[in-house]
């Protein structure tokens, strides 16, 4: 992708796929919860890799127990709480540490409410690059989402909440909008401020 080129998501979503497997991890900001559930819906159904995903504000997990999205065979979903956090990311470390996986946490804005304070936060933080190293070496993706506001100053951040979202140098970031009827997708530089 050039910088900030919109893509305009269709059904296949092969191309997108495959820049998000250059950046790992790839954050996708988004405003709009249902068009981030939309868009997560349309990249699992369009790969045949098999697919972990953390679902930390149970969006996903509600549109599969109501029936209104099926759940594909290649999809294995965690729901971790504070109690099982730690258990819950050895399962996800043992099957990314043999296979080649999509990994999307859905959503950072969930993980860093259920962990409140700076110590969880750094926490949070380790276990994401722990995913994100572990997954170079098996050649698995991550993706993570954030619902994600920009401020004034041109700073994005954690909606609602207001912290800062964490990035390194190798992260992909990308946002996520409609126009009309249409999923955007486009990539926006390294720097978040």
């Amino acid at each position: 992708m050039d910088k900030n080129p919109e893509i305009i998501l269709d059904d296949n979503l092969e191309n997108i796929y495959n820049e998000f497997k250059k950046n790992v991890p790839s954050l996708i900001l988004c405003s709009n919860s249902f068009d981030k559930i939309e868009f997560l819906n349309k990249l699992i159904i369009s790969v045949e890799d098999p697919i972990i995903f953390v679902d930390m504000d149970l969006l996903y997990s509600g549109y599969i127990e109501s029936k209104m999205i099926q759940k594909k065979e290649n999809l294995v979903i965690f729901q971790p709480n504070k109690l099982n956090w730690q258990q819950k990311l050895l399962e996800i470390i043992s099957k990314i540490s043999k296979n080649q996986f999509l990994i999307i946490i859905d959503s950072f804005n969930g993980i860093y409410n259920l962990f409140d304070d700076l110590e969880s936060t750094r926490f949070v933080n380790s276990c994401i690059m722990l995913l994100s190293s572990l997954g170079k070496q098996a050649n698995s993706t991550i993706l993570i989402t954030v619902m994600a506001r920009k401020k004034e100053n041109s700073e994005w951040i954690l909606s609602p909440g207001g912290k800062q979202i964490m990035q390194s140098g190798k992260t992909g970031i990308y946002f996520l909008k409609k126009n009309q009827s249409e999923l955007v997708i486009s990539s926006i530089d390294q720097k978040l401020n």
